[in-house]
């Protein structure tokens, strides 16, 4: 049996956060595969299954996202899985948007809920990597991963979690390599997406006496990531 875990911020207020997209990728693998319905355990929401032959369990922390090591290691405990058998899915500043990549063990490069699942399960669980890009600055970091997708970021993310929910039953068959070449497959085939016509050039006008010139609030969210 594996665990699929997905990293998030419970509630309808932090839905669409790029912090939450590890639980969009666990909510669309569960929703493609027949899963069932959600049942509130282990401090979060969890959904049962199958992939391929194997049953797997999808979870999402109902804690805040740097205390998420509490219902991962409640799990691991209950069903008596090793740290091998879990699979977060998280965000990754540190890959552009829509890239993928899989990892098992090493460090939690600052992301607070690796860090808590570091703390309760120790750091030799598998990872999905899901790149959401940088804004830049460090100081940036707060108020960009608790914001929302803004609406052009869907022409990758739709593609990306399309692909995450097809091509999951290699990942649970633990051929990473081929799942990671299926989404981007997947990613190739939705791009490039139709872009909408140009306007017709304005013509040109004839010169006038009197010219005339035209003229990111960036919020910091501060919360507990």
């Amino acid at each position: 049996m594996l665990l699929f875990v997905g990293l998030g911020n419970p509630g309808k207020d932090y839905a669409g956060n790029r912090h939450n997209i590890g639980f969009m990728a666990v909510d669309r693998i569960a929703d493609d595969h027949g899963f069932g319905p959600e049942s509130r355990k282990f401090q979060g929401l969890m959904r049962e299954g199958r992939l391929g032959t194997g049953k797997v369990i999808t979870l999402k922390p109902g804690t805040f996202m740097n205390e998420s090591g509490r219902a991962v290691g409640e799990a691991l405990r209950f069903y008596k899985l090793d740290p091998a058998d879990v699979i977060v899915f998280h965000d990754e500043l540190d890959l552009a948007p829509g890239k993928l990549r899989c990892k098992t063990g090493g460090g939690h490069a600052g992301h607070n809920g690796l860090r808590s699942i570091h703390a309760h399960i120790g750091a030799e669980y598998r990872r999905v990597r899901l790149g959401i890009g940088h804004p830049g600055h460090k100081s940036k970091v707060s108020g960009y991963v608790l914001h929302d997708f803004a609406k052009a970021e869907r022409d990758w993310l739709d593609p990306l979690l399309e692909g995450i929910g097809r091509a999951a039953p290699m990942l649970a068959a633990g051929d990473e390599g081929r799942f990671m070449s299926d989404v981007a497959q997947d990613m190739q085939d939705a791009s490039p997406r139709a872009l909408p016509p140009k306007p017709a050039p304005a013509r040109k006008r004839a010169a006038e006496p009197d010219g005339g010139g035209g003229m990111f609030d960036a919020l910091k969210g501060l919360f507990r990531d």
